[in-house]
Order: structure tokens, then C-alpha cells, then sequence
């Protein structure tokens, strides 16, 4: 038996087949000479001695290449090549003539014609005749390779963009189904806040809702925008204040609150830090800024070149001097691990009057950078 490897092998080290040539020309005589001569340079020349003949032969036989005489009876060289163009899968064809006419060179271009050789019985002339050849064959091998490359670029990046469109819309599908799944959950807490007459436990439940909410939002903006790698960062922190506005109005009623942002797209994982990092801190504001019940809230969101600035501030108490500011109660703990997510501390502003939390960090996130 043979072995396969070295079939293959053998074959990559043959010496490449002779180029066939259609040479097409009313001159027997030369026909031979250029058989005669191309042929001792390693090339496979067949005559033909008229336009049709030409024609014939080429719809039978495979060339990679013809030469074409121009003045011939019946059927002229320029009938003939635009008839061999018309071909599929046509191979180059050079025109030859005798004539030292540079229209017809041009003509000859214009009609598809791949070089141009001026037919003189001399050295000159089969050497320029091999030199087109050449360079015709290698232009046509150029060219289909240039085309197959463009093909595959398109089929990669056909299949680039269905896999890409494959994948938001499994990653829409998850973010649908784990929105629902957290808005469920923000029901249930709702509803066992609701039945429990404990302040203490209710504001627990609340304060976990507002915090499962804040979560849920985001997955709901992403399976509902053309974005899925991104998120409006402006819009998704007006809406979760939004919400706080509405499920504190009963106890907070009396408490305005503002919001001046500008339009920002961030990451969902640091947006959600941030959507929980403004939920404690509003609810903060809301519950201790104003034992009266009535006062303003401002929360902004501004771009500074490549860094964010967000800050919630009131007018009100603002933090006692016998207060630590380093508080160990839950939402301290939360506000603190989620500003780590997002590569920054919070600080306080100093005020005469009321409280500023300032968180200032990179909008691109410095891990994945």
C-alpha cells in the first residue's frame, strides 16, 4: 500500500505543469516558430489559424493563457477577444500584432486584452511573448486570489455577525429572565413588608427591596436596548431615584429631590455598583437629613474628561462631630465595598451646612483596560 504522507509530499515537490498557450494566429509558419521556440522554454503551445478555430478549441480545451493576432481573415483578432471575454472563466489573452499603432495597443487594453506585444520575428519578440505570458498568468492568479481572500474575509465576517447577533440575543434573553426573576423578588419583599408590623423588621425588608431593585433595573434597560454591553448610566440613576421617590413619598413626603446628570454609558457590573451606592445613600438623606421632614436632596452625575463625579448632598443636620463618620452599620458597609468595585473611596465635603458624599472614579473600568 501507499503511503498517503508521501503521496502528498512527492506532490508538493513536483515542478508545477508547463503553461498551455492558444496561440491564434494566420501565419503557419510563425505559429510553429513560437511552438518551436516557447516550447524549449518550457511551455505547451497549441496554434490555431483563425479567430474561430480559437474560439473552438478554447470551448474543448483548457489554456491558461492565449495569444491573439490582430489582422486575420474573417473573424479579426478584436472580434475574437471580445467573443473569448465573453467566456466564462476566460483566460488572459495577449494581443499581438505588427502594427506600430498605439491606438490599437489602447483599443486592445480597453477591450479586456491583458498586455500588448508588438510582432517581430526576432529573439525580442518571443521573449517579450514569454514575459506576457508570465505576467499574465500571474495576474490572473493574483487576482483570483485576491477575490477567494475577500470571499472569506466576507463569509468571516458573515458568520462574525450571526454569531454576534446569536449572542445578544441569548445575552437579552438572560438579562429578560433575570430581571423578572429580581423583580419577583422585589414583590415578595414588598409583600412581607407590608404584612409585618415590626419597624424595625419592615425597614430591613424595605432597604433589601430598594437594593434588589436597583439591581433589577439595569438587567431590565439591557434587554431592552439595542445596547448590551453598555448601559445609560444618566437614565438608569434617574430611574431608580425615580422609584425611591415613589415608595418613600409616605414617609418622606415632605423631601425634594433633584437630579442634574449628564449622558454617560458605563458597564452594567459598575453601573449596578453605582445604582446601589446612590440607593443608600438617597435613603440615608431621606431617613437623617431632616428630623423635620422637609428639605431638598440634590444628587448629580457629571463627566470630568475620562472620570466621573457623582455626589448626593443635602441641607440638613449634616454628621455630628461626636458621630464617627466610618459608621459599621450595613449600608456604610455596602456603600464601601461597592465604591471598591468602582476604584474609589467616598468622601465628605466639607459644608457649614448638611452632608456631600463625593465619589470620583475612572469611567473606563482600569481592570479591563
Amino acid at each position: 500500500m501507499s503511503d498517503p504522507l508521501a503521496t502528498q509530499l512527492d506532490a508538493a515537490s513536483a515542478p508545477p505543469p508547463p503553461l498551455r498557450v492558444l496561440y491564434v494566429d494566420d501565419d503557419p509558419a510563425l505559429g510553429r516558430l513560437v511552438q518551436r521556440q516557447l516550447g524549449r522554454l518550457g511551455f505547451e503551445v497549441v496554434p490555431a489559424f483563425s479567430g474561430e478555430d480559437g474560439l473552438a478549441r478554447l470551448g474543448t480545451e483548457r489554456f491558461d493563457v492565449v495569444a491573439l493576432d490582430h489582422y486575420m481573415p474573417g473573424q479579426d483578432g478584436m472580434t475574437t477577444l471580445r467573443a473569448i471575454r465573453a467566456l466564462d472563466n476566460a483566460p488572459p489573452v495577449v494581443y499581438v500584432t505588427g502594427a506600430q499603432d498605439g491606438r490599437l495597443a489602447v483599443a486592445a487594453l480597453k477591450a479586456g486584452a491583458a498586455d500588448y506585444v508588438v510582432k517581430e520575428v526576432q529573439a525580442d519578440f518571443i521573449e517579450l511573448l514569454r514575459a506576457a505570458f508570465v505576467l499574465a498568468v500571474e495576474q490572473v492568479r493574483m487576482r483570483r486570489a485576491h477575490e477567494a481572500a475577500e470571499a472569506e474575509i466576507r463569509a468571516a465576517r458573515d458568520r462574525f455577525e450571526a454569531l454576534a447577533a446569536e449572542r445578544a440575543l441569548l445575552l437579552r434573553e438572560m438579562n429578560h429572565r433575570v430581571g423578572n426573576s429580581l423583580q419577583i423578588i422585589v414583590s415578595l419583599l414588598n409583600v412581607q413588608a407590608g404584612a409585618t408590623d415590626e419597624p424595625r423588621v419592615k425597614e430591613a425588608l424595605n432597604s433589601a427591596r430598594n437594593r434588589v431593585s436597583a439591581v433589577a433595573q439595569v438587567h431590565r434597560r439591557l434587554y431592552t436596548s439595542d445596547q448590551i454591553a453598555t448601559v445609560a448610566l444618566d437614565q438608569y440613576i434617574g430611574s431608580l431615584l425615580d422609584d425611591l421617590q415613589v415608595s418613600a413619598h409616605r414617609e418622606h413626603g415632605g423631601i425634594t429631590l433633584t437630579y442634574d446628570a449628564d449622558p454617560i454609558h458605563i458597564d452594567p457590573d459598575r453601573g449596578v455598583a453605582l445604582g446601589i451606592i446612590a440607593t443608600e445613600l438617597v435613603i440615608n438623606a431621606m431617613k437623617y437629613a431632616y428630623p423635620d421632614g422637609e428639605g431638598p436632596v440634590r444628587v448629580k452625575l457629571k463627566r470630568m474628561g475620562d472620570r466621573l463625579d457623582f455626589t448626593v448632598e443635602d441641607d440638613g443636620a449634616g454628621i455630628s462631630p461626636d458621630k464617627p463618620a466610618k459608621s459599621t452599620g450595613l449600608g456604610n458597609r455596602i456603600v464601601k465595598a461597592m465604591s471598591m468595585k468602582l476604584g474609589c473611596e467616598p468622601t465628605f465635603d466639607p459644608r457649614d451646612r448638611g452632608t456631600c458624599v463625593r465619589l470620583t472614579f475612572r469611567l473606563a473600568d482600569p481592570a479591563k483596560a
